[in-house]
């Protein structure tokens, strides 16, 4: 179908338009319809960090979204891809992908697809580079060791800054800025003056988000994700590589924290430059 009916053009013309604070409920309403979480403090974050683009639903509401997180001028990441279900299938979806790719550029753009999206997806020329686990549970802690500190932005950031850009690959100053702001904890790991490793705890509705967590090896990111869900009574998630951290996901498995469900990571335009045997889990697979 090359027309999409209320526009009365065809879905590579519908208007595509610039998001703000404001449309958040209308993000809240489409997330609804699609059976997501209602995760209002995400989208406010997405919405100030990165670019959304929606197309507006002509009877009222929005139709689409997309959002597009930019890292410097080499990487970028598209997430919250929504299109109403009353509107599946006439090429919405397409419409906002193309407009987003557009935006990022020259840069290595990726993603975390659900098996609803990859079709879609691998048709634009994404290709697949990893299946990742979401692991979302009640961690049971075990014995503390106290291998972590609490960060402090002051002391901390220009560190965190450096170790940050060499792990991802690309300029994430914005988000790691933010951590201090927006997340309820942040905890690195220092030996002998060198950070060898930080990780962040954040609210997202009845769940605490673990990431992101960039660390040396396995170790360091067990001492960090565990003196961060140590404090948490409800459930935690964290998204893991399942080629790369297996001993990881064993781990929390063990501590109670089952699997939920998979995505696939998927890269276009490539290659990113990121260190993936450091960089442990994202943010969130909406942006990185």
């Amino acid at each position: 179908m090359t027309t999409v009916d209320p526009w009365g053009v065809p879905a590579e013309r519908v208007p595509v338009r610039r998001l703000g604070p404001e449309d958040v409920p209308a993000c809240l309403a489409l997330a609804d319809d699609r059976g997501w979480s209602r995760e209002e403090r995400k989208w406010l974050l997405l919405l100030e960090i990165g670019e959304g683009y929606g197309v507006d639903d002509p009877s009222g509401g929005l139709a689409g979204t997309v959002v597009l997180t930019r890292y410097g001028t080499t990487a970028a990441a598209i997430g919250m891809m929504l299109v109403a279900s009353r509107f599946g299938g006439r090429g919405l979806g397409r419409r906002l992908m193309g407009h987003a790719l557009t935006r990022a550029g020259d840069a290595a753009v990726f993603l975390w697809a659900t098996k609803f999206g990859r079709p879609l997806y691998e048709k634009l020329g994404f290709e697949a580079a990893g299946t990742y686990e979401a692991r979302v549970g009640r961690f049971s802690a075990g014995p503390r060791v106290g291998a972590s500190r609490p960060a402090d932005r002051e002391r901390d950031l220009a560190a965190l800054l450096t170790l940050d850009a060499e792990v991802f690959g690309a300029d994430r100053s914005g988000v790691v800025a933010r951590l201090f702001a927006f997340a309820e904890r942040v905890r690195v790991i220092e030996d002998g003056g060198r950070i060898r490793g930080y990780a962040a705890a954040w609210r997202n509705g009845e769940t605490v988000v673990v990431g992101p967590v960039v660390a040396d090896d396995d170790a360091v990111a067990k001492a960090l994700i565990e003196d961060l869900a140590r404090e948490e009574d409800g459930p935690i998630r964290l998204d893991l590589d399942q080629e790369r951290r297996p001993e990881l996901i064993s781990w929390l498995a063990d501590r109670g924290v089952p699997q939920a469900h998979t995505t696939e990571f998927m890269v276009y335009g490539g290659p990113l430059h990121a260190d993936r045997s450091r960089l442990v889990a994202p943010f969130t697979v909406a942006m990185g």
